[in-house]
């Protein structure tokens, strides 16, 4: 994207997509979705929140962004509450319910013993804020590049494994329900022997809509599978391009890319009519995705060859745009992009035939 093209596209705001086929349905008023948003959809804003460069209203902590939803129409946000005291959770409370939003918290699992009384502090905080959902993740990366070996994958399930053994018992006693996300880290089945493990009514599953492309699955299969345990939801649209190593993916706008938002809404919210659909709208350059690689399939035991194939033949049908690009963008420039693909997404989906 030129700096032409993006000041362009920043000032548009671009509004439903008119005659989108997978919006239109047999429902001629259709409804929106419950959408929220997750603190992902704003990571260079937030990460940068006090930086004056940005030439955007300073954002100092959860109470501002709340503000920020109102605006946008969301009616939940999904933050980190990492640290918050007694004090502060109560404050995002009483401006949470006076904004009618609702919260659901974002957490970091007990890797180790000592880090129990930390995750029970966070735990009752998301509480005292209102929170009864909190999120968390076993990988902070991506599966096929965070692990050169299969020996050093499996030293990862075991570790998450004993992490999420030692939450459960914190999260029944504090009454707190965790999504464990799939983030690029699980295949559908890998995460329900997770569950099935687990056994437990306080853990389930964040169900990212896109993230499992990159491990060559397709979304509504694997929303199929997970659906019993989605307690709540990344939502996401997402586009493909070729690459010489395999296929480029990128988040775009709601509405915009190959996924079939409706079908996977419809799966979630009736497996979980209370689930918010959070968007998490990445505004980033293409991730690389290398799947004609030798060391992509180091950690996996087999994948169908029709699911690879079936993601290159995605690929190479290309998205109608471009990908999203942040290269060459100034911070603040980024910044106006990522407001620019929230609203677009806010706009879009109030064709989506969802009902409330």
């Amino acid at each position: 994207m030129t700096r032409k093209q993006f000041l362009q596209a920043s000032l548009a705001l671009t509004g439903a997509i008119a005659g989108s086929a997978r919006f239109a349905g047999a429902n001629p008023e259709p409804m929106s979705p419950r959408l929220g948003i997750t603190m992902a959809s704003y990571g260079h804003r937030w990460r940068n929140r006090k930086e004056p460069a940005t030439q955007v209203p300073e954002w100092q902590d959860a109470l501002d962004v709340l503000d920020h939803c109102a605006n946008l129409g969301a009616g939940c946000l999904q933050i980190g509450v990492n640290k918050w005291t007694t004090d502060f959770a109560g404050k995002v409370r009483s401006r949470r319910e006076a904004l009618g939003i609702e919260l659901e918290g974002q957490i970091r699992l007990p890797w180790k013993a000592g880090d129990l009384e930390r995750f029970e502090s966070d735990l009752l905080a998301a509480k005292e804020a209102g929170a009864s959902v909190v999120r968390a993740v076993c990988l902070g990366g991506r599966r096929y590049e965070s692990f050169e070996t299969r020996a050093e994958w499996d030293q990862f399930v075991e570790n998450s494994y004993k992490a999420l053994e030692r939450a459960e018992p914190v999260l029944a006693r504090c009454q707190m329900r965790l999504g464990v996300e799939n983030h690029k880290d699980w295949r559908a089945d890998e995460h329900l022997a997770l569950l099935r493990h687990l056994d437990s009514e306080y853990v389930g599953i964040t169900f990212d809509f896109g993230n499992n492309l990159a491990l060559l699955e397709d979304p509504v299969s694997q929303a199929e599978k997970l659906a019993p345990f989605i307690v709540s939801t990344h939502t996401k649209d997402m586009a493909l391009a070729e690459f010489e190593e395999g296929f480029l993916l990128s988040e775009v706008p709601l509405g915009t890319g190959r996924l079939d938002l409706v079908k996977l809404m419809k799966i979630c919210q009736e497996a979980n009519p209370q689930v918010w659909f959070n968007l998490e709208m990445i505004t980033r350059d293409p991730l690389k995705v290398p799947v004609l690689t030798q060391p992509y399939w180091e950690t996996f035991d087999s994948i169908p060859a029709r699911d690879l194939a079936d993601r290159i033949a995605l690929a190479k049908q290309g998205s109608a745009k471009a990908l999203p690009q942040i290269e060459g963008l100034s911070l603040s420039e980024t910044i106006r992009l990522e407001e620019t693909h929230v609203r677009e997404s806010f706009a879009n989906s109030a064709r989506m035939p969802v009902a409330n």
